[in-house]
This record gives structure tokens, C-alpha cells and sequence, in this order.
């Protein structure tokens, strides 16, 4: 080991925010650091980015280390922690280490969006170890609401790092496999230099419920409703799947699958054989035959989305499916922070249908693949390891797990975000200095930054319309004809009551009029003062200045 190696640990995602986990470990002198990337997430997009497609992490880091890159390991298949790849991915080049689920359900959302190229995997579970670059990684199995979740054990000259992924402690889950405190205790044994842990539930308190908690309730649920029952919860969680299948199956009911991405997980879940013992689904056709009282579906849109199954439902616009008054919709699952309007939106859609809603305030209908704070000190216990560093979280939840660690008795507790550089050996865990990070954006097919894909722009579009204006003038620099004025997303009148297209028309041409024939020669002024002209008078006549584009041409010699 020469002198100056170093273990360093670098977020460029996931660590300040929830979602977009890209978690990078580097190894060796700092001019000279080989690298594994430890997942590769997306975030979605909220309203203040019209249009965007994916939120992604920015890997311009990477640019210049692209071949000390040495490969990706992925912890599971839930988009905030392999969503990029696809898109990420064709840049870098190196080898992904997943387990067979991820592989799957990668390989699934590749053909269903026909657009990525080959992207090959190197199958790797719980239990299996690799040797990656001057790093040995060893996947220890951790309950989570995803199949084939990890934690992975990284092995260095300079000391071992656990980093959690996503886990909880559930000790009757649904499916597999059981958080492996075995395990867990005796890499503890063998010295963890330092804990990378996930703080999303660092501010609750106690131990979660368990899956099978969730299991009774929906069971009872479904036994007791005279009606249809459907229920809407995250596509990636089998376990709970299951659980509803199993449900309606001890109640006499067939099931109906509806959404592509929830189709897509269960055909590669019964690929890898985690839907023994479940009875086929039936198709949609055969949905209206079957009485109210003997049917259940299983359906995508929890989060609100407009396009999903659930909202669909709700507007009533599905040709073979449709709930009635009695009928109860469950929502077996948790609102993502930003997405309750859209929600509450299409929950108001099914009431004002007669439908009951059912969410995790009335029953144990969810519970979260997270650890809560009892849980979070076990693996403290467990692992004792000298360094706990908070990692996927915004602000609150990583300080919240901040204060809980040093409560606990870890005596090193760095604050890192997103971009810092953390030495975690030799010497004191410090940040040394910061790496270039930040988002860029999916758009289309295209992928940039927030100026390269006109994101700017288009929020001002979204506020203020644009008007797009077109003068011919004469050889002589008269006017000829009527000049074209188009708004779009203008209002159709001014506050005077007059035609809006009427009063920019009027600015338009006045502004031009106003300059003497002798200057009108500089087109480019003429177009300026026109477009201040519009700018001007649609202030005035309505109090927003909208985006103008002035076209200014000269006909004959």
C-alpha cells in the first residue's frame, strides 16, 4: 500500500434529496483514484420543470475519470437507485454487477421503450463476493419492498465500508429475503471502518410494522367488501402483490393486473420464480362477467400519475374496466413528498363515483421498505462501525439521522452532501473537497442541462405566452400590408375589453412609423423596438410581458 492511498467516498446524488442515489468509492492517491459507482438513480420531475421527462444525476465527474471507472454494482431495482442506467450507462462503458431481478426488469423496460442498446450485466446476489478494480464486494441480503435487495460489504487495504442500500427489519415479510443480522454481526466482527446508512425514515420512531401485518389487514379487507376491491400500490413491490393475490384468493376472488409496469414486474418476477403458488390473472375482457363480490385488481397510479390505470379509473375512460358506487379502491402505499394534489385529485374523482377509499390512515394498508430509528440503532449494534455517514435523505432526515447516531454512541458522524469529497481513510474522516455535480435532465429523447434543453424559456412560456410577429417592408422602407401578429397563450383581450391581437398590432406598427424612414435601415433596431413595443403594450393592457420574436424583412432592391 504506498503512502498516500486513500479511501474517499463521493455522493452525486441521493444524499440532500430523496431519490437519484449515485454513490461513488475511490481508492488510491488522489491524483490516480480507481472508482466503483454504487447505483445509478433517477428523480422525477415536478412542475417547476414543464416538459422534463427524468431527472438524472450529473456525471461530469466521470468525463475525466471514465477509465478509472472500474464498474457498477446495483442494489436493487426500484428507479431511484438503477432508473439512469439506461441512459447513463451507453457513456461509461464498464461492467455492471445486479442481481437477476434488476437484470430482468432492466432488460424488460429496455424492450418496452425501444430505444437503448444492449447493456450487459454480470449476474451478482447476496452472498456472492467480486473483486472490482483494488475492491472486494461481498452482497449481504436485506429486507426491502423490492425483490433480490443487497447490502454491500466493500473490502479495502485501507478498511471495510458497509453501504446499506435500501433495508428495513422485517422479520415476517412477504417474500424474501430476511435482513441477515448473522451476517450483519459478524462483518462487525471483522471491523467496519464505516456505515453508509439510509436515513429516509430517520424521524420515525419504533420498529416498522411488519408485511404481514399488512397481509391480515388487506385479507380482512378484501373479505369484507360487497363490492370490488382494487388496489393501487408501487409496481415493484411483489411482496405486496402477493399478499393481495393471496388475499383474494382465500376470499374466493380472481385478480386482474392493470398497468404495463406492473405487468412488466410480475412477468419477470414469474420468470425468476417469485410467483409460485399464485394463481394466473385473468385478462380484461373477462373482467365485466364476473360478479362485483368475486373480483380484485391490482393497479398502477398511486402517486397520482395522469396516465396511469387508477387515474384512468377515476375519469372513467377505460373501455373493459369501470368500478361503480360501493366499490372500494385501496391505497397500499405512501405518498411521495409532491405528489398529494395529484393524488387527492384523482381520490376526489373516485368519490364523486360512489367509490370508498381506503389509505394507510383508516388500516394497515402500507408499510415502508425503510428502516425506522430502532431499527437503524440495530444495525449500529450490529456492525459497530467507527464512522456512520447519513445517505439518502433530504436535509431533515439526514440531520435527524445525524443526532440519532451520536446519540447512539458513534463517535464519528460527517456531515456530507451531494458533491463532497469524504475521506474516510487514513486520519480523520473529512470532507478533502468538492466534485462538479448537479442534474441534468431527460427532455424527449434528448439529454442535457437546464439551459441546453430551454428549460428556463419554457417556464417563461408557461407564465407568459409568446407572441411571434412578422413586418414586410418595401423598398423604400414603408410597410407593406398587414403585419402577422400570433399570440399564443395570450389573453384573447386587453383590460380595456379591446382585442388583444388589435392592440399589439397597433404597438407594432406605431413603433415602426415612429422611426424616421432615414434610420430604418438597421433592421435589427426596427425588430428591438417592435419587440419592446409588443412588450410594452401587452404590460400595459394585461400586466405580464410576454416573450416576443420579431421577424423584420425587406422586399425589392
Amino acid at each position: 500500500m504506498a503512502k498516500q492511498d486513500e479511501l474517499v467516498f463521493l455522493p452525486l446524488g441521493g444524499v440532500g434529496e430523496i431519490g437519484m442515489n449515485l454513490a461513488l468509492y475511490g481508492y488510491g492517491p488522489s491524483e490516480h483514484r480507481q472508482w466503483i459507482m454504487v447505483d445509478c438513480g433517477v428523480t422525477f420531475p415536478g412542475p417547476d420543470l414543464p416538459g422534463v421527462d427524468l431527472v438524472l444525476p450529473d456525471i461530469r465527474f466521470l468525463a475525466k475519470e471514465r477509465k478509472n471507472l472500474k464498474g457498477i454494482i446495483i442494489t436493487h431495482a426500484h428507479e431511484d437507485h438503477y432508473g439512469a442506467l439506461n441512459d447513463l450507462w451507453p457513456g461509461l462503458n464498464v461492467p455492471i454487477y445486479a442481481s437477476a431481478f434488476t437484470a430482468g426488469l432492466l432488460e424488460a423496460k429496455r424492450d418496452y421503450e425501444k430505444t437503448m442498446g444492449e447493456i450487459p450485466i454480470t449476474p451478482f446476489k447476496a452472498g456472492d463476493r467480486i473483486n472490482v478494480g483494488p475492491f472486494e464486494i461481498e452482497g449481504v441480503a436485506v429486507n426491502h419492498s423490492i425483490p433480490e435487495p443487497m447490502s454491500l460489504m466493500i473490502r479495502t487495504p485501507l478498511g471495510s465500508v458497509i453501504h446499506t442500500g435500501d433495508w428495513k427489519i422485517d422479520h415476517e415479510p412477504s417474500l424474501g429475503p430476511l435482513t441477515d443480522e448473522t451476517r450483519f454481526r459478524q462483518l462487525g466482527d471483522e471491523g467496519v471502518l464505516a456505515l453508509m446508512c439510509d436515513s429516509t425514515n430517520a424521524l420515525r420512531d419504533g420498529v416498522s410494522p411488519s408485511e404481514k401485518d399488512v397481509s391480515e389487514s388487506l385479507r380482512k379487507i378484501i373479505e369484507d367488501a360487497e363490492g370490488r376491491v382494487a388496489v393501487t400500490t408501487f409496481s415493484s413491490n411483489v411482496g405486496r402483490i402477493r399478499t393481495v393475490a393471496e388475499a383474494a384468493e382465500a376470499a374466493g376472488r380472481e385478480v386482474l393486473l392493470l398497468g404495463s409496469s406492473l405487468k412488466r414486474v410480475v412477468d419477470v418476477a414469474r420468470d425468476i420464480g417469485l410467483m409460485e403458488g399464485i394463481k394466473p390473472f385473468i385478462a380484461e375482457d373477462e373482467y365485466g362477467y364476473i360478479p362485483r363480490d368475486k373480483v380484485v385488481v391490482i393497479l398502477t397510479g398511486s402517486q397520482g400519475e395522469p396516465r396511469a390505470a387508477l387515474a384512468k379509473l377515476a375519469r372513467d375512460e377505460m373501455r373493459n374496466v369501470a368500478l361503480a358506487s360501493g366499490d372500494i379502491v385501496v391505497f397500499s402505499s405512501r405518498a411521495i413528498p409532491g405528489n398529494e394534489k395529484a393524488i387527492q385529485d384523482i381520490k376526489n374523482g373516485l368519490i364523486e363515483q360512489g367509490v370508498h377509499i381506503v389509505t394507510d390512515a383508516e388500516a394497515l394498508v402500507h408499510v415502508s421498505g425503510h428502516p425506522r430509528r430502532n431499527e437503524l440503532q440495530k444495525m449500529y449494534q450490529w456492525t459497530r462501525p467507527k464512522i456512520v455517514v447519513p445517505v439518502h435523505g433530504e436535509a431533515t432526515h439526514l440531520t435527524a439521522h445525524k443526532e440519532l447516531a451520536e446519540q447512539s454512541g458513534i463517535a464519528i458522524v460527517p456531515r456530507v452532501r451531494n458533491g463532497d469529497i469524504l475521506r474516510l481513510a487514513p486520519g480523520p474522516a473529512e470532507v478533502i473537497d468538492e466534485a462538479p455535480h448537479g442534474r441534468i435532465f431527460k427532455d424527449g429523447i434528448l439529454i442535457g442541462d437546464f439551459d441546453e434543453m430551454g428549460i428556463g424559456e419554457r417556464k417563461k412560456l408557461s407564465y407568459v405566452g409568446h407572441v411571434a410577429v412578422n413586418v414586410v417592408l418595401d423598398a423604400r422602407y414603408d410597410i407593406v400590408g398587414d403585419p402577422d401578429i400570433v399570440p399564443i397563450g395570450l389573453p384573447a383581450y386587453d383590460d380595456e375589453g379591446d382585442e388583444m391581437e388589435d392592440t399589439l398590432f397597433d404597438a407594432v406598427v406605431s413603433a415602426i412609423e415612429s422611426i424616421p424612414r432615414a434610420r430604418r435601415k438597421d433592421l435589427d433596431m426596427l425588430q428591438e423596438a417592435a419587440r419592446r413595443a409588443v412588450r410594452a403594450a401587452a404590460n400595459q393592457g394585461w400586466g405580464k410581458k410576454p416573450l416576443v420574436t420579431v421577424f423584420v424583412t425587406r422586399t425589392g432592391g
